[in-house]
């Protein structure tokens, strides 16, 4: 049989939005999962008084998440329609985890956003968290977008309410830099079901796509198989019998059995042993497959999650430091010289200081407006300068655009995200 081409698919939103819920509802309704399970997670959270988590616990695998009834954790769910092989991630929403939701969405080639139809903060606009997945989304590399504005039967199905929050997020798309007109907003209910597989019967005023239409509608991204190989990596386990297999995704390049490989920051290097996907053996890893391998002569405190591995006539790029340009998501003062918070990129996440304000730039058109500014705030864009305080392997955007995004995050909170535009090397 030949294979379905696969995408990785992450489901993104604010806090309780109804993304577990939608996912579940999704899973349960192809048949993926069972009635029985789905009965029996009703019984349970009927028991501790969550009577509506049944379909989100499809993902909210872990205890702590079904009492708190939060999805914590990254949980991933294979899914397959006649088209395509789906990776499904589902990202958290909660603040604390926006963290975990940078490292999903970096993962993913579309992105399916939840938005509950009449959530609002408290000046009446999209709730917060809404507009930071929208942009960090954009920041990482996500070209393809759904909605979902959720939540339907709660406002009985009215029309006005979904065009209201479709044309709110309509402008935060435009903001960004996604084509409205190419997203499908679906009116839907995640927990009745609604427009999820099925066509509501509750809102015959819509006549687009359902949720599996509009996942099914996705294009097969390109595999960037021409491009350096990079696999960063996300764990690093020791498995009898085999040794030290490391775990990640491929982002760029192709890996082979037997290819002489090296890992940077850490600078060891080894051949290619196996490579397992699925608990399957597999001669070559591609672009978007998540697998495990061995590679002869590494041993599990030779490397660590934020390495990347690539071929040893085209390493990855160690940055002694950097110029990137960066968007401003929200900073209680502002960012200036000598300012250091972490910077999130692929697997990696490393404190790096910035060493010089370039330029500031103007959002809409991304020209320089202020040469040398004194600091950049919440909504400013800019050019910086920076210093990774330990080794770090990042690329330039133009070259290697998986592996040239960041997030920078500080005090619990995203403050910004770029891309890199060049890297002095360290090596």
């Amino acid at each position: 049989m030949a294979e379905k081409p696969h995408i990785n698919l992450v489901f993104i939103g604010h806090v309780d939005h109804g993304k577990s819920t939608t996912v579940g509802r999704l899973l349960f309704e192809k048949g993926d999962i069972g009635e029985h399970i789905i009965r029996q997670y009703k019984e349970e959270a009927d028991k501790i008084g969550k009577g509506t988590f049944e379909f989100a616990w499809v993902m909210d695998r872990m205890k702590e998440e079904r009492e708190r009834g939060l999805t914590i954790d990254i949980s991933h769910q294979k899914m397959e329609t006649d088209k395509y092989y789906f990776t499904i991630i589902d990202a958290p929403g909660h603040r604390d985890f926006i963290k975990n939701m940078i490292t999903g969405a970096s993962q993913a080639d579309a992105a399916v956003l939840v938005v509950a139809v009449g959530e609002r903060d408290e000046k009446g606009g999209l709730m917060p968290q809404t507009k930071e997945h929208i942009f960090l989304s954009k920041t990482l590399g996500i070209q393809q977008m759904i909605v979902s504005i959720n939540k339907m039967d709660t406002v009985k199905w009215d029309q006005k309410k979904y065009e209201d929050t479709k044309a709110e997020l309509s402008k935060i798309f435009q903001m960004v830099g996604y084509k409205p007109a190419e997203i499908p907003f679906i009116p839907a209910s995640g927990l009745e079901g609604d427009n999820i597989i099925k066509k509501s019967e509750n809102m015959p005023w819509y006549d687009g796509p359902t949720l599996i239409e509009a996942i099914d509608n996705l294009k097969e991204p390109e595999k960037p198989v021409d491009l350096p190989l990079r696999l960063p990596v996300q764990d690093v386990y020791s498995i009898t019998g085999i040794g030290t297999v490391p775990v990640g995704r491929v982002e760029t390049g192709v890996m082979k059995v037997g290819d002489k490989v090296v890992f940077e920051p850490a600078g060891v290097s080894g051949e290619v042993k196996t490579i397992e996907m699925h608990h399957e053996s597999i001669p070559k890893a591609e672009p978007g497959d998540n697998v495990g391998f061995n590679v002869r002569g590494v041993g599990k405190n030779d490397i660590r999650r934020g390495d990347v591995a690539g071929h040893t006539d085209s390493p990855p790029t160690v940055a002694k430091e950097f110029t990137a340009q960066i968007v401003v998501l929200q900073h209680p003062s502002a960012i200036t010289i000598g300012y250091t918070p972490v910077f999130h990129t692929h697997t990696a996440q490393v404190a790096c200081k910035i060493t010089e304000l370039i330029s500031k730039l103007d959002p809409k058109t991304g020209n320089v407006a202020e040469e040398a500014p004194k600091f950049l705030k919440s909504g400013d864009a800019g050019v910086i300068r920076v210093q990774p305080t330990r080794p770090l392997v990042i690329e330039k955007v133009k070259e290697i655009p998986q592996m040239g995004r960041f997030a920078i995050r500080d005090m619990g909170t995203t403050v910004a995200a770029g891309m890199v535009v060049n890297i002095t090397p360290a090596k």
